[in-house]
């Protein structure tokens, strides 16, 4: 019987325990989106997980969303996210780099002077997001891509990928929630387009299977993941059947032989996430959203998933790992200074004594 500290194969990753530190965008990076020496302290401290999926990252200047957040496209950028990985790997533990293109959540204040929010169809998101130079602003009205489009946004992750291993990386993952472009072509509510990534289910997944084939043929299939999370409304998402979409996605994505589905917890009753990501994707499942140590190892022992990923608790306790062993309390952190800049909330809480 698998137990929470014992250790996993994902792929081409090996892991020792099976705690996994779930990817938090927290605005650290520098203004240009290079990651500097404060995020490599950061996630160094995190190293004993079994595996950190660092914040997700955009893959091109059109899919940034938020300030100080992190790109992997230019030289600085793989220089940067290089110092991230020499420092987690130096300490033992192994990191992939989860790459987030956010599509029509964005802003004008947020991207470089003449960079365009595009999205599947121009449906502006009705959400507000924070910018450094004009405080809170509504996302932009974006424009749809183009058929030929797209398929650049596809080899953009293929890029990326390629970048993210160049950095030092042991793998990528696929952010395939939250409302980001993924599932923005997945979403019946965002995706009103009549080619072949729209209409039909098969066409508004197009998009994002053609991402991880891609994604894999560039890198391996054994360092690639995918994360989704079904029913998921965040950043103004509506789709008429959350669970058939997700189901499917698991079914093709299972054909890929990627090295895990990261699943969360689904936020509305009648679909069990957990149960759907063990039936149809077939591979190693990892497990996410309200976890405590306790439930998290009675998930393992009962085969609802390979391993368990933890966020808020990641925060405060760069020991996780260590407090979940010895039974240790947890500290709590301060939601104030989650996505603020500097050190403060990032880098200064300190381990168990």
């Amino acid at each position: 019987m698998a137990r929470l500290f014992d250790p996993l194969q994902l792929g081409d990753i090996s892991l020792a325990n099976r705690i996994v530190m779930a990817p938090m965008t927290r605005n650290r990076a520098e203004p240009d989106g290079t990651p500097g020496p404060l995020m490599a302290e950061h996630y160094a401290a995190r190293a004993s997980a079994g595996l950190i999926v660092a914040e997700g990252a955009w893959p091109s200047a059109a899919g940034q969303a938020y300030c100080r957040q992190p790109g992997i496209v230019t030289p600085a950028h793989i220089a940067g996210w290089r110092r991230v990985t020499e420092a987690v790997h130096a300490r033992g533990g192994r990191i992939v780099l989860q790459l987030m293109h956010a599509g029509r959540i964005g802003s004008r204040h947020v991207k470089p002077d003449g960079v365009e929010t595009v999205a599947p169809s121009a449906i502006q998101a009705r959400v507000d997001i924070f910018t450094d130079s004009a405080g809170m602003q509504a996302c932009d009205m974006p424009r749809a891509l183009s058929t030929e489009e797209v398929r650049g946004v596809v080899e953009e992750f293929a890029q990326a990928a390629r970048n993210a291993i160049a950095a030092g990386f042991d793998g990528v993952e696929l952010h395939c929630t939250s409302g980001y472009l993924p599932m923005q072509f997945m979403a019946s509510g965002s995706n009103q387009r009549s080619d072949a990534y729209g209409g039909s289910l098969a066409g508004r997944l197009r998009f994002p299977l053609e991402c991880l084939a891609a994604m894999a043929d560039a890198i391996g299939p054994g360092r690639v993941g995918l994360r989704m999370n079904p029913g998921n409304s965040y950043n103004d998402i509506a789709d008429d059947n959350p669970a058939e979409t997700h189901l499917e996605l698991a079914r093709q994505a299972a054909g890929l032989g990627l090295a895990y589905l990261h699943v969360m917890r689904a936020p509305v009753a009648g679909i069990d996430a957990f149960s759907l990501g063990r039936e149809y994707f077939a591979g190693r499942l990892i497990l996410n959203d309200g976890f405590d140590g306790p439930g998290a190892e009675a998930a393992i022992q009962a085969g609802q998933g390979d391993a368990v990923s933890f966020a808020r608790h990641f925060i405060a306790n760069p020991d996780l790992v260590r407090r979940l062993l010895h039974g240790l309390p947890l500290a709590g952190f301060d939601r104030r200074s989650l996505y603020t800049a500097g050190a403060a909330g990032y880098t200064d809480y300190p381990e168990a004594a």
